[in-house]
C-alpha cells in the first residue's frame, strides 16, 4: 500500500503536536506539512497536494479563506483530491451534518482524538469515510414558553447575527456581510448569549437547534 502524504493544520501546538505523533506511528502516512492559521492551511495545501489533510474546524483565519465551514468548502472545492478529517469541540447536529454533506472523510471530536484518530486513518487509507461516534449534547431547554420570552428579548440585530451564526459562520463573516465592525457584531452575539443564559459557542448553537429558531 503505498504512503499517504498528509497536512495538519491547528492553532494550539499541543494539539498538532498530538496528532503529529499519532500519525507518525502509522506507516502509512507522512506528514509533509503543518499550518496554525488558515492561510498558512491554504499555502501548505497548494505547495503539498497532499492526499490527506488533517484540520481543526475553528481556526484563526482572513477575509479570504475565514475558518469553519467558509474554509472546508475552499479547501473541497480546490483541492478535492484531498480527503480531509475535521477536528472539532463541536456537538451541534446542523453543523456536523453540513460536514458530512460537503463531503469530508471524518469529524473527530477533539476530547476523543487519541481514542478515534487512528481509526480514522485506517478508513482514510481505504478511501472510506469515517462515521464517529455521535456527541452528546446536553442542554437544560426548560419550558416551550420560557424559550420563546427569551428569544423575544433579542433585539433585531441580534436576532440577525444569530440567524448568520447558526448557519456556521464566524464573527468576520458575518460583520463582512452585515457591514459592521468585529467588534459590534462580537458584542451583538455575546448579549445574546447573555440573554439566552449560553455560556459557549457550542451552547448556542445547540440551544437555537433544539429550540427550532432559523430553520
Amino acid at each position: 500500500m503505498s504512503e499517504l502524504n498528509v497536512v495538519i493544520a491547528d492553532d494550539h501546538p499541543i494539539v498538532l503536536l498530538g496528532v503529529r505523533e499519532i500519525v507518525q506511528r502509522n506507516c502509512r502516512f507522512t506528514v509533509i506539512g503543518e499550518a496554525v492559521s488558515s492561510t498558512e492551511l491554504v499555502e501548505q495545501m497548494r505547495t503539498h497536494r497532499p492526499q490527506v489533510l488533517i484540520t481543526d474546524f475553528n481556526m484563526p483565519g482572513d477575509d479570504t479563506y475565514g475558518d469553519g465551514l467558509k474554509l472546508i468548502d475552499y479547501v473541497l472545492r480546490n483541492f478535492p483530491e484531498t480527503q480531509i478529517l475535521v477536528l472539532t469541540m463541536i456537538s451541534n447536529i446542523l453543523i456536523l451534518s453540513r460536514l458530512e454533506e460537503l463531503g469530508v472523510a471524518g469529524v473527530i471530536q477533539k476530547n476523543h482524538l487519541h481514542l478515534e484518530i487512528e481509526k480514522a486513518l485506517t478508513a482514510i487509507s481505504l478511501h472510506r469515510r469515517y462515521k464517529s461516534p455521535a456527541p452528546e449534547t446536553r442542554l437544560a431547554m426548560g419550558s416551550s414558553g420560557h424559550i420563546e420570552d427569551r428569544f423575544q428579548s433579542l433585539s433585531p440585530r441580534e436576532l440577525e447575527v444569530l440567524r448568520l451564526f447558526v448557519t456556521g459562520m464566524t464573527v468576520s463573516d458575518i460583520a463582512r456581510q452585515l457591514s459592521r465592525s468585529n467588534k459590534t457584531v462580537s458584542a451583538q452575539k455575546v448579549s445574546a448569549m447573555r440573554k439566552l443564559g449560553v455560556d459557549s459557542d457550542q451552547a448556542l448553537m445547540t440551544y437555537c437547534f433544539e429550540a427550532r429558531q432559523f430553520q
